[in-house]
Formats: C-alpha cells, structure tokens, sequence
C-alpha cells in the first residue's frame, strides 16, 4: 500500500513536454520553483521548505532538509499544489528546455531512484528528495556532474526531465556500461557506480570529451540523455560568447567560419 499520495498524469508534447497532474480533493502534487504552467481553479499553491515530505519534522529539522538542496544547485523552497476544491483538478508543469519527461514510479523501483542533480521536475507530496553523495574517492576528484547527485525516495510517482533524446537501458548482473557523467539522467539503487580514468597519451592531450566518464555496473536499469543541459549551455557559449563562434571538434576550425563567411 503506498504511503504517498497517488495521483494520475499526463504528458503532452514532443520536444518541449508538459506533465499534467490530475489531483482528487486533498491530494497535493510538489514541484521545483519555475516548473509550473497552469492549474485549476480550486488548487491552492503554497511554497514551502524542502519537500514537505516529513510534515512532523521541527523548524530545525526542515530548515536542514532544504538547505541539504543547496549542494544540488537548487533552491531551499519547493511549491505544493493541493487541491482543496471539489471534483478532480488538474495541474500543469513544464520541461525547462528542449527534451523529455520521464515518469518514474518509485514503488516499482524499490523505493529510491538516483537522478543527475538538475533532473527533478514534480512528484506526488510524500516523495522526499534528498541528495546522494557518490562515497567513492575517484568520483569525488574527477566526477564533475557526477559526484553530487538528487535521490528520490518514496513509493509514488516523480517526473524528472531530460535534454533531447532519452532512452533505457536494463543491464543484467555484472553488465559493465561506460557512459559520459553528465548524460546519466537516473538509476536504480541496485547499480554499481565509480568513475575511470580514460588512459592513453593521445586520449589526454586531443579527446575533446574530458579524462573520465562513468561506469554503471548492473543489475538495474538506467537511464540515459543525449543532450545533458551542461553540454548545451557550453555549446552556446561557444557560438555566442566573447570569444564568438569556435567550431570544437573540426578539423577546419576557424578556417570554416571564414569560407562560410563567419569570420574567425
């Protein structure tokens, strides 16, 4: 029996998705500042600490829960839509960029999810969101993305967000993938994850793609984007910055822009 509450949903969309959260009377949904696009009338918004996941807890016990989300780059204060009118009432959030969402059922998935530290969008009021330090010393060094990362506990439904394509990947017992840190969108609390050296003097010197990337060893199922939000804000400012536009990765480099008219 879950202890959350249960809420229905429905995405819409293609490449700039929105979930809408369907809410019976007195059932709340809580989301990330800025995720939210429209309600009902009859649902009423209050922004609160944390998650509200734990009501019971003391001031004090709150104010440490949500000042844990600083590490995660997020804001201290989260926003519960509950709806205290009669009948269903429906809630609206948007994705915040260009990509998919993703529904998560936490109760099949044993309860806890561990997802990149900007994914979380809104959950059913109950689902906790924490922060999952990776233990391990070469993820501490080298993880860039991947060292502090959100977790997600409960048995409800969370929707987190990816950027461009996403896909699942279900490894079996011992199934090693090796993946780029920041284009990990979540994973099961059954997978195995540390960060490897990527050797070889040509690797150091000319990858372009970073010394280190992740390894999910399974069982468990994991998620995957194609278009990390990190990758496409550098992107940008590369084209757009005070440097101008730099072609990374071509062997034309600033030969390119000025044969296509772009200048150096």
């Amino acid at each position: 029996m879950r202890t959350n509450h249960e809420i229905d949903y429905k995405i819409y969309g293609e490449e700039m998705q929105y979930v809408e959260v369907e809410l019976d009377p007195g059932e709340t949904a809580v989301a990330e500042s800025g995720s939210f696009m429209m309600m009902d009338d009859g649902i009423q918004m209050e922004t609160i600490f944390g998650d509200g996941a734990r009501p019971q807890t003391g001031f004090f016990g709150k104010l440490m829960s949500a000042g844990k989300r600083i590490l995660t780059g997020e804001s201290l204060f989260m926003t519960a839509f509950s709806n205290v009118g009669q009948g269903k009432k429906k809630v609206s959030f948007a994705s915040p960029y260009p990509g998919k969402i993703i529904p998560l059922d936490l109760m099949e998935m044993g309860g806890k999810l561990i997802c990149q530290k900007d994914s979380f969008l809104c959950a059913a009021k109950g689902v906790s969101v924490g922060i999952e330090f990776q233990r391990k010393l070469g993820t501490g060094l080298f993880g860039g993305e991947g060292f502090i990362m959100q977790k997600l506990e409960g048995d409800g439904m969370a929707f987190v967000h990816a950027g461009g394509h996403v896909f699942e990947r279900i490894l079996q017992p011992g199934e090693l993938l090796r993946v780029d840190t920041g284009c990990i969108v979540a994973y099961t609390q059954t997978i195995d994850y540390d960060i490897q050296f990527v050797g070889g003097i040509k690797n150091t010197l000319f990858g372009g793609e970073g010394l280190f990337f992740a390894t999910l060893r399974g069982p468990g199922k994991v998620w995957i984007q194609t278009l990390p939000i990190s990758r496409l804000a550098g992107r940008i400012l590369q084209y757009g910055g005070p440097g101008g536009r730099r072609e990374e990765g071509s062997i034309l480099g600033g030969l390119g822009n000025v044969l296509d008219g772009d200048g150096w």
